[in-house]
């Protein structure tokens, strides 16, 4: 089910769709299409996009990931992840340069959909998340700062350190009139939920703050002060000029905003999920978040992805199928045609406290703080991530932050593989008493000798496993291996065996293996290793191949051949 390529508007349809969910749908779209324009437009400005931009991403992603969508109730838009990227983008390639970047990531995410990755997104380290949201949260908050305290500056640098260092230097500058909006702002959404959680308090706050700067016609900027009149109509749909020289530019800002857009898609189709007992097909999602991301860019639009906030918001009032989501996308239409020149009469204070509150919710502070609890390997991953979205840019911290965790991971797998000299187990107080196969219960002639492989064998452990293998002083007549533990293997594993074979053919030792678990062995038969051994020389346990070793040596058996410690079971 997860799997398919087939919308969930499809299978709603199939299932059979009446009015009295189409009433609920409709309640839902449109609260969230009144919430989605203060968001829009808050998010395009913060990007460096026109306000307008926002507005156009809305309406064209959340129209075609409801209607495409593997989720029954996302609602996509832009959002706060992209603000920094699409930001940087901009000022270093133009919106030419961003333009192009969200395309080929809207090819990107249909690839990864069309080729079924949505299972290995979701495989993306927790500290990296968290990480580069709350560094997010803080850099978002940062670029408000002059919007809420009435600032003016005749340059805002890029750098986050310097833009402290400005906001030090302006202290004693604060336009009293700018901040005392900003806090009736921020006071109105903080305990309009009290009074009705129905009514989002941002709507309350833009209302109310656009009413007393108009009445009283106050002196503070406006968007239509800062970006002109806002349009009341959809731009004319235009491919973006583009040259093969900027292509190879943006590919990383490309990269990272498909990946950015496929981790906060799919995390918001999780949360749906997790509020409303249904799972969304994550292949599908992803290729309808990269055709929405195609789509918007043919009307002037910027990056955009499924929307937590919106989503949560969209469900608690009712949401059951994506038509929610449709009618989202035609309240906003609907707002852009009747009530643009009033939305351009929105004070830039109000939308600098609304993108201020959505930081405090971005930042997950709590999770934050107690990933420091967590092994110190995922406290680097969070503090590596975190500082380089604050002070480098977010691909660098996306990258960095996803290879120092593989490695980390890998150096855990290291340490849990390794190789044991069992002759030395005998004298092992801490081994298993109750295991049936336990070493210290058999006796090892001294032409014998017994190593046991505990863990993955991969390229990290191959070194571990031929360091182990020089323990032994003399050459033996047989070397058995055991690989009962051995979950799996790869090519460098399977390389560091081969070398084990041909050494023990050179020094005439017979390489025995006992124990090996029924899907490693597909693998080494696959591999062609199993041949070159020769299935006679594998063993279902241990015990099997001590009795052919004695054979072999022309030792006596073991006394323990026909008791209760000769097991002729596997391992």
């Amino acid at each position: 089910m997860e799997n398919r390529l087939i919308p969930s508007l499809w299978t709603v349809f199939k299932e059979g769709y009446n009015f009295a969910t189409f009433a609920k749908d409709s309640l839902a779209g449109l609260i969230v299409g009144i919430l989605s324009i203060p968001m829009a437009i808050s998010f395009a400005i913060a990007s460096g996009a026109r306000p307008e931009q926002g507005i156009f991403t809305a309406i064209i992603a959340g129209f075609l990931v409801s209607l495409l969508g593997g989720s029954r109730v996302q609602v996509a838009g832009p959002t706060g992840a992209f603000v920094i990227l699409v930001h940087t983008t901009i000022q270093q390639f133009g919106y030419e340069g961003l333009a192009i970047s969200t395309l080929l990531a809207g090819v990107f995410l249909c690839l990864m959909g069309f080729f079924r990755f949505g299972a290995f997104i979701k495989f993306i380290p927790y500290p990296v998340t968290i990480g580069f949201t709350s560094g997010l949260a803080l850099v978002i908050f940062t670029g408000q700062i002059p919007d809420l305290f009435g600032l003016k500056f005749t340059s805002f640098p890029p750098e986050f350190h310097k833009r402290w260092a400005l906001f030090a230097s302006h202290c004693t500058s604060i336009d009293l009139i700018t901040f005392s909006i900003a806090l009736i702002s921020l006071a109105i959404m903080v305990f309009w939920p009290k009074i009705s959680k129905r009514i989002p308090g941002a709507i309350v706050a833009i209302l109310l703050t656009t009413a007393l700067v108009q009445l009283f016609h106050l002196p503070i900027e406006t968007v239509k002060d800062r970006f002109g009149s806002i349009p009341t109509s959809l731009p004319s749909p235009m491919m973006p000029s583009w040259n093969i020289d900027l292509v190879l530019r943006v590919i990383p800002s490309a990269i990272a905003i498909a990946l950015l857009a496929g981790i906060e898609s799919l995390l918001s189709a999780v949360v749906a999920d997790g509020m409303t007992g249904r799972r969304h097909r994550s292949n599908m999602e992803l290729l309808a978040q990269g055709l929405a991301n195609i789509g918007t860019i043919f009307f002037a639009g910027i990056p955009a992805t499924g929307a937590i906030a919106r989503t949560a918001t969209n469900i608690k009032n009712g949401a059951v199928t994506p038509i929610a989501g449709i009618v989202n996308a035609v309240v906003l239409l609907m707002i852009l045609f009747f009530f643009g020149n009033w939305v351009s009469c929105i004070p830039m204070v109000t939308l600098a406290a609304i993108l201020a509150v959505i930081a405090y919710n971005m930042s997950e502070w709590r999770h934050f703080a107690r990933l420091f609890k967590s092994p110190k390997s995922d406290v680097a991953v969070l503090l590596a991530t975190f500082f380089l979205t604050v002070f480098v840019d977010l691909v660098t911290a996306i990258e960095v932050g996803i290879i120092l965790a593989s490695f980390l991971f890998l150096n855990k797998l290291v340490k849990s593989s390794k190789l044991r000299y069992l002759k030395e187990a005998l004298k092992d107080e801490e081994e298993d008493k109750e295991d049936p196969f336990a070493i210290s219960s058999r006796k090892i002639p001294e032409d014998i000798e017994v190593f046991e492989i505990f863990g993955p064998l991969f390229f990290g452990a191959t070194e571990n496993f031929r360091s182990a293998l020089t323990r032994i002083n003399r050459v033996p007549k047989v070397l058995i291996l055991r690989m009962r533990h051995v979950s799996t293997i790869d090519a460098s594993g399977l390389r560091a065996l081969e070398d084990l074979l041909t050494k023990s053919q050179k020094e005439k030792t017979l390489l025995l293996f006992s124990g090996i678990p029924h899907s490693l062995k597909e693998t080494l038969k696959r591999s062609g290793f199993l041949k070159k051994v020769g299935q006679e020389y594998c063993f279902a346990n241990i015990d099997a191949a001590l009795l052919f070793a004695h054979k072999a040596c022309n030792l006596p058996l073991p006394e323990a051949e026909n008791s209760s410690n000769f097991c002729p079971t596997t391992e």
